[in-house]
């Protein structure tokens, strides 16, 4: 299999090393921020409970909210950017960002939370896609592969760093529903306007306005790589969606005397490990990598169990910790074999795809959880949602591992 990608794109004009090393570092910082936005509102989710009385069913629908959204808008605007270039598209993705975290920032109930987790799902639809996109564009021969592991390491790390960030701010700030969105608008209007000076990555194409009806067209590569990987990612970003939206309510049954924060950094321990994940395992074989991921699984769920049964909180951040590597390694993997060998004109509609089934997968399931929970108590949801990804993880093994066996060994395994 040849390295993701070992040629720099024959489409885009040849500009100076440190204009393409600026313009990749800043299509890298736009995906840390959408994720750091995305999971900003994770530690705060007990403020709102307790502020307005949310029930763990009105949370999940939150929380899922944002990814229907964002699903819809990968979806419909996923291949735009194929069509009208990177940066106009980049741009408004951005101001609408910024005009979401206004929104969160002023919500005052559950119904204006969710409208304003619709309105930054769609924005972060179509800036994920075009950005991701632009690092592709972007590569270097002389770097294989290092657009992939940006398309992959950026997400975990904003995830991680919205976490964090929005805990703190809860331990310390006056008014953390407002500052940590305050600061979050004031990035993402500085990298709309960053964006505009850059130079743009791709050609425009005809055909924007037909880019906009819901499809999912997908080359015979991407397909392939999918149905190979694709329960591997269903059961990781299940998992990712469970510690998102009901992490911290799954640590105050576990420990009900923890602090506050205790209960935010349970999602950071998930992504800070599939963010070191990742990078760990970047010369890895993708194969082999999601192999790893999807074994990860089954201890993850048996040692988030087991908090329930008197292990306590260490056994649930362990979990959080083994979730994570499942998700990093399974993603990175996932990734490298669909982006493998991509003609310009699939490169964003394939990202999109990839992440229409990662955002499903994390938010279906935890609306049922969230269902589950107000119907049957989160123990009981947990314990369902535990054993369900681990039958996910064995499926996505015995594919794996059918693939592994059929696949030609072409190219030594630090090449792939």
């Amino acid at each position: 299999m040849p390295s993701v990608l070992s040629d720099a794109p024959a489409h885009r004009p040849l500009r100076p090393a440190r204009a393409r090393t600026t313009s990749f570092a800043l299509n890298s910082s736009i995906l840390v921020a959408l994720l750091a936005a995305s999971s900003a509102p994770t530690p705060l989710y007990p403020v709102y409970q307790d502020r307005w009385g949310l029930t763990p069913l009105a949370v999940t629908v939150v929380f899922s909210a944002y990814s229907l959204a964002l699903l819809l808008a990968l979806l419909t605007t996923g291949s735009l950017s194929d069509h009208l270039g990177r940066r106009p598209v980049l741009v408004g993705a951005l101001l609408a960002e910024a005009g979401a975290m206004v929104l969160l920032a002023t919500a005052h109930g559950a119904g204006s939370l969710t409208a304003a987790r619709v309105v930054q799902g769609a924005a972060t639809g179509a800036a994920t896609s075009a950005a991701g996109a632009a690092l592709l564009d972007l590569a270097d021969a002389r770097r294989p592969g290092r657009s992939a592991l940006a398309n992959t390491i950026a997400p975990i790390a904003g995830m991680a760093a919205g976490v964090l960030a929005a805990t703190l701010l809860v331990r310390f700030a006056p008014a953390p529903t407002i500052t940590v969105y305050a600061v979050l608008a004031g990035l993402f209007l500085a990298q709309a306007l960053a964006v505009t000076a850059t130079a743009e990555t791709a050609h425009r194409h005809p055909g924007a306005l037909r880019s906009l009806r819901p499809q999912l067209s997908l080359p015979p590569t991407v397909r392939r790589a999918l149905s190979t990987v694709g329960t591997g990612v269903v059961a990781v970003w299940a998992l990712g969606g469970f510690y998102s939206s009901l992490g911290p309510a799954l640590v105050r049954l576990v420990a009900p005397d923890a602090p506050q924060a205790a209960r935010g950094l349970v999602f950071f321990t998930l992504s800070a490990a599939a963010a070191l994940a990742v990078w760990t395992l970047r010369g890895a074989a993708p194969l082999a990598t999601a192999i790893g991921g999807c074994l990860s699984v089954l201890p993850a769920a048996l040692l988030t169990l087991s908090g329930l049964h008197g292990a306590g909180l260490p056994a649930v951040y362990g979990g959080a910790a083994l979730a994570g590597i499942a998700f990093g390694a399974v993603s990175q993997g996932a990734l490298r074999l669909i982006l493998d060998s991509l003609d310009e004109r699939d490169r964003a509609a394939s990202l999109a795809a990839y992440y229409v089934l990662s955002y499903l997968s994390m938010s279906l399931p935890a609306i049922a959880a969230g269902a589950a929970t107000q119907r049957y108590g989160l123990g009981t949801a947990a314990h369902a949602y535990a054993v369900i990804a681990a039958l996910l993880a064995v499926a996505a093994l015995a594919a794996l591992a059918r693939s592994r066996h059929a696949a030609p060994r072409t190219t030594p395994d630090h090449l792939h």
